[in-house]
């Protein structure tokens, strides 16, 4: 029972980190407008970048990557490891940890100050598997960067490196941690059904495809 308290607090603690919508917040302080009415809609950085302010919009891409991050470094060096774990290699603080992660990941998605609609999450995911299972994550980052290189395609990069992540984590740390992962893996998945869509019909932009995917390309999907 004190266990699943202690879950809830720890999912707690990441969702209000990751609903901080950062790129709404940038937008309105720089007298840029309201992000929700440009563009997509989205309040990720590739959206931010359309405002046209490239600064803004990296600013956006690393402050959406770092406050899942920042919410399992309160878990660990703030909060401690709970006395059910037993340190930061331990499987069982592996989950915990990408259960605050996987708090972060909803937050950003769902965030409940702007009625729940929020980004799709994998800046934010990126976060998450750096900081809990930090090989997972560098898998991640280089797999994003590969597959960019050969397909041109920010969101297929995209989908294939938070794919890559759980399978990682499942030599590495174990099932448990993997399974957090593939659920999180699976959010961010559902959350490009629309980019899925276009791909399956060959529809889907190619990085540098003109002088404003150009520029979108360098923060597309893991910015959102």
């Amino acid at each position: 029972m004190l266990l699943t308290i202690s879950m809830f607090m720890y999912f707690l603690l990441g969702y209000i980190f990751g609903s901080i919508p950062f790129g709404l917040i940038l937008t309105a302080k720089s007298n840029l407008g309201d992000i929700r009415k440009i563009g997509s809609g989205n309040i990720g950085a590739t959206n931010v970048l359309r405002t046209g302010n490239k600064t803004l919009a990296a600013a956006t891409l690393l402050l959406d990557c770092g406050k899942s991050a920042v919410a399992i470094y309160i878990f660990v060096h703030i909060l401690r490891i709970d006395p059910d774990f037993t340190s930061y290699y331990d499987s069982n603080t592996k989950i915990a940890l990408l259960f605050v992660g996987l708090g972060s990941i909803i937050g950003h998605c769902f965030p409940i100050w702007l009625k729940f609609k929020g980004g799709k999450g994998v800046a934010t995911a990126l976060g998450v598997f750096l900081a809990a299972v930090p090989y997972a994550g560098l898998a991640a980052c280089a797999a994003w960067i590969i597959t960019a290189k050969i397909t041109k395609t920010s969101s297929l990069s995209a989908l294939v490196a938070v794919g890559i992540a759980p399978i990682v984590t499942l030599f590495i740390y174990g099932a448990g941690p993997a399974g957090i992962c593939a659920l999180i893996t699976l959010l961010v998945w559902i959350r490009h059904k629309d980019n899925i869509k276009r791909l399956l019909k060959g529809e889907e932009p190619k990085i540098g495809a003109g002088k404003k995917d150009k520029e979108e390309a360098q923060v597309e999907s893991v910015s959102k």
